[in-house]
């Protein structure tokens, strides 16, 4: 990740640890991605599985997702300290 943004100058880690509170955006992101999928694969081709098997497969699914929800959540997390403590 770059230091800072290439076209503004916006320091991305202001300190060590900055992106701490993004694991809170990650996992309300995550959490209605995972479940979603596994709505669909529980009434669709996986009537037969539990739906603790249909929640694996989820998960299975969802990890290929997992580098965009960690950039979004970071990108949530500096729009939110900007309108906050915006200097």
């Amino acid at each position: 990740m770059n230091s800072a943004c290439p076209s503004c100058g916006l320091r991305f880690e202001r300190e060590p640890g900055y992106f701490t509170g993004a694991m809170y955006f990650s996992y309300a992101f995550a959490v209605p991605i995972i479940a979603a999928i596994t709505l669909i694969l529980w009434l669709g081709p996986l009537r037969r599985w539990t739906v603790e098997w249909s929640v694996l497969a989820a998960g299975v699914v969802f990890i290929p997702l997992v580098p965009t929800v960690f950039r979004w959540s970071r990108i949530v997390w500096i729009h939110m300290d900007r309108y906050i403590d915006p200097r």
